[in-house]
């Protein structure tokens, strides 16, 4: 089958989308799928190294991404534009999959849809424009708010099907009217062979809490500092945060007025040293502000698991994260807000270390019964109906990715 993947960001770039798409597209490919992909000519994170996927890669040389407001706007539109007039110079695709990088990219996919025929599944990495609604780019009920999600649900309700990030993704969308019998719900996935416990040999009595990733206007970061702020002077906590995003000034401001000791800052990690850089942590922070429940599902969660990391979800009790908290008993859900609530549950554990050996076992377990790289591309394949059956193990592994 001729499979048309659409994303602005694709590999060697190591966003999430990239990299979910990436992982998507080499499953594709080992089950004998022609696969061709649209994106940008840039990167959005770390540039990754190793083997690409043997997919024809039509990349399009627009205006680079940026991360101000103006900036982003403008890669937005040249990648609209130029993956248009390419998307009509590809062979006529059996299947497209549009992700949500840029948003109302699901638009080119009902354009083919519609002129040539091809069956089109949108896979929502971000709800618009509720995302955008919930960060205050667009005003509730607004102009731009009311444009965004007539489009988008047009898309949607013209869609072959809808893939979700997680049930309160699907929540959200069946608000908006669309027929909850057409959305999939299929978590993204990590590679358990490429990220494997660690033993943290290093400064073994502190308790190092590490935040991996991007830290956006999405996440919640007032939370985690309030209790670094109540914890300033117990030297046996260990405070790491990996990446970049919207609020890293705001952290690095609030560390430079403190004038923390027990906080670490450092860049994104390669994909393929990422197993590496999980096992510093003892656990894992993820965050999600609680107006964006269901419009974003932080994908944070799949990596630590991996690592064999527990994972402590400051967020709402409906969003994906503490659902799988609850389920598999592998980390610990606070509230955001609840400054104290997590001052003392880190008390605790760290008085308490077998309650975090537990949840760090039943993290490696949660992934690879549920979150393995081979089960989650299985599962979007089979959504997509392209399944075929067995798989070259070899053809799975998304490490060994070069230029």
């Amino acid at each position: 089958m001729r499979i048309l993947l659409l994303n602005q960001f694709f590999w060697p770039d190591s966003s999430a989308t990239s990299q979910m798409l990436t992982d998507l597209a080499r499953h594709l490919v080992s089950e004998g799928h022609d696969v061709e992909v649209i994106c940008a000519d840039g990167n959005y994170a770390v540039a990754d190294a190793g083997h690409g996927p043997a997919a024809k890669v039509n990349r399009v040389r627009g205006v680079p991404f940026g991360r101000g407001k103006i900036g982003r706007v403008l890669s937005y539109l040249s990648f609209y534009l130029l993956a248009l007039v390419r998307c009509f110079s590809v062979k006529k695709p059996d299947l497209v999959v549009t992700l949500t990088t840029p948003p109302l990219l699901s638009l080119l996919g009902t354009l083919l849809q519609s002129i040539r025929g091809s069956r089109h599944f949108i896979w929502e990495m971000d709800v618009y424009p509720n995302v955008a609604v919930s960060l205050e780019y667009f005003k509730a009920s607004g102009l731009a708010d009311q444009i965004t999600g007539a489009l988008a649900d047009f898309s949607r309700r013209r869609s072959n099907g809808i893939i979700a990030l997680g049930e309160c993704m699907k929540d959200l969308l069946i608000t908006r009217g669309i027929d909850g019998s057409k959305i999939y719900v299929a978590d993204n996935w990590a590679d358990g062979r490429a990220i494997t416990p660690k033993i943290r040999t290093f400064n073994a009595k502190d308790l190092v809490l590490l935040y991996s990733g991007n830290l956006g206007l999405a996440h919640d970061l007032d939370t985690i500092t309030g209790a670094i702020s109540n914890l300033r002077e117990d030297k046996r906590f260990r405070f790491e945060f990996v990446g970049s995003g919207g609020r890293r000034k705001d952290l690095e401001a609030f560390c430079s007025v403190q004038r923390l000791n027990t906080v670490f800052l450092r860049s994104y990690t390669q994909r393929s040293k990422l197993g590496d850089s999980l096992g510093e942590g003892d656990i894992g922070l993820v965050t999600q502000i609680d107006s964006c429940c269901g419009a974003v599902v932080p994908s944070k969660v799949y990596g630590l698991l991996a690592a064999g990391r527990p994972v402590l979800f400051i967020g709402p009790k409906q969003a994906t994260p503490a659902r799988i908290i609850e389920q598999y008993g592998c980390g610990w859900q606070v509230d955001c807000g609840d400054v104290d609530g997590l001052t003392k549950l880190l008390l605790r554990l760290i008085e308490n270390r077998h309650e975090i050996e537990i949840a760090a076992a039943l993290a490696r377990e949660t992934l690879l019964d549920n979150y393995d790289l081979p089960i989650g591309v299985a599962r979007i394949s089979k959504i997509l109906g392209v399944s075929r059956g067995k798989v070259r193990p070899s053809a799975l592994v998304s490490t060994t990715y070069a230029r």
